[in-house]
Formats: C-alpha cells, sequence, structure tokens
C-alpha cells in the first residue's frame, strides 16, 4: 500500500506533531469512560519508543486529511473483526471525541466474518462504555455508546470493506500479525500501517480470562489515546 509520507521531511514531520497539545474536552465522552481515560491518559510514557513511531504514523495520517478538509477514515483490521479490531475502533472514536476531533471516523473489519465475541462486549462495559444488544442470530449488533451527544458505534463482525466500512481513501490498521501476513493487499486503501496486539483469545475459558481482556482493553485504550493526543497538538 502507498505511504502517503514517503515524500516529506524529517522536519516537516517533526513539525506536524511539535506543538503543545490543546485541552481535551472530557464531556464529550460518558462519565463512565473517563476513569479509564483518566488512567491511560497518564501511562504514554509506557508505551514503547518503537511503538510509538508506529502510532505517529497513523496520527500524521489523520492531520494530513484534516489539512486538506478531508474525512480520516481509520479502519482497524484483525483476522476475525471479533475483538482487537473492534477494541481499537471504539477507542478510537472515543479519543477523537475526548480531543475534540469530530471529523475523525472509525470504522473495523475481518477477513473473515465470525462475532463481535462476548468476552469483548463485556470488557467494554467494565471499561464504562454502554453496549446494549440490538440484535440476535450468530452474528448480533451491539451498540457501542461512548458520548451522550454521538450514535452509538454499531459492533458486529464484518469483512473490512463491506457493511458500511469505507471501501476507498482510508487507512488500513493491522491490529493482528495473522491477518497483516494473510492479508497482503488491502484493497481501496491509502495506507497501511501494522499494530499488532496480542490475542486475549488465548485466554478463553481459562484462569485469567477476564484480567486478559482488561489488560488488552486497556493497552489499545492508551494507544489509541496517544495517537489522537498527537493529532490534537
Amino acid at each position: 500500500m502507498l505511504n502517503t509520507y514517503a515524500t516529506l521531511t524529517p522536519i516537516f514531520l517533526v513539525t506536524m506533531l511539535a506543538c503543545p497539545s490543546s485541552p481535551a474536552v472530557e464531556t464529550n465522552v460518558l462519565q463512565t469512560v473517563r476513569p479509564m481515560i483518566a488512567r491511560v491518559t497518564k501511562q504514554f510514557d509506557r508505551i514503547p519508543p518503537d511503538r510509538q513511531s508506529e502510532l505517529r504514523e497513523i496520527a500524521l495520517y489523520v492531520k494530513s486529511k484534516l489539512a486538506a478538509s478531508e474525512v480520516p477514515q481509520l479502519t482497524f483490521i484483525c483476522t476475525h473483526n471479533s475483538r482487537r479490531s473492534q477494541l481499537a475502533q471504539v477507542w478510537a472514536q472515543t479519543a477523537a471525541a475526548y480531543y475534540d476531533v469530530p471529523a475523525v471516523k472509525t470504522y473495523s473489519g475481518g477477513i473473515e466474518v465470525t462475532a463481535c465475541n462476548i468476552r469483548t462486549v463485556r470488557a467494554m462495559r467494565r471499561a464504562g462504555f454502554s453496549v446494549v444488544q440490538a440484535g440476535g442470530g450468530a452474528n448480533p449488533v451491539y451498540l457501542v455508546q461512548y458520548s451522550d451527544s454521538a450514535e452509538p458505534l454499531r459492533a458486529f463482525s464484518k469483512l473490512y470493506n463491506q457493511d458500511g466500512n469505507p471501501t476507498s481513501n482510508y487507512i488500513a490498521i493491522m491490529t493482528c500479525g495473522q491477518a497483516d501476513e494473510s492479508c497482503p493487499v488491502v484493497e481501496g486503501s491509502s495506507m497501511r500501517v501494522g499494530v499488532h496486539y496480542v490475542d486475549p483469545k488465548e485466554a478463553d475459558g481459562k484462569r485469567g480470562e477476564e484480567a486478559a481482556y482488561d489488560e488488552r482493553c486497556e493497552q489499545i485504550a492508551r494507544e489509541m489515546f496517544y495517537v489522537m493526543s498527537l493529532v490534537k497538538s
């Protein structure tokens, strides 16, 4: 996939992200989510330098789109669109609201369709989101409310380029190594970044399952808030 920043000079890239951060708007997000946000926004120093570099690519993409008066479209992709990509979509949209970057639109998808795993739903609820099941069947839709002033996100498993997701002019953010390897070409994307997370599925049915999901949820929240803090800088 094309790298939007290949032709930009290092000085320009630094300048784009070097200004002091503007204040966040806490009231843009649900009160029940704010304790988690307060925690993760104090943990940016826990993100390793090489990881920060990957996340800065996403922030630069968003800033370049905003500078061009375009809508930054972020599609988070994992194999089944059941865990990591769902969490990343929700936290990225929440972070955009918190930092008052309303133009950002986040999506998630997979290379196979399964369902948004109920353990993912429970982790989001423990983090403070209001999550309501809006349909039945093997792949139900969950409405994830992150703000009183925004429509809820629809969490369900889908292919990355179907069911309302953008089919062109978006950044593909690969949240798992398997999907990254299995999908060498992400159709329609203008940029691709690998930001892999350990799959909490490894703890399913085992002691410590809940803690594993909470740990991954918090890590993804921390990194998505880091990205949007750079966008707002």
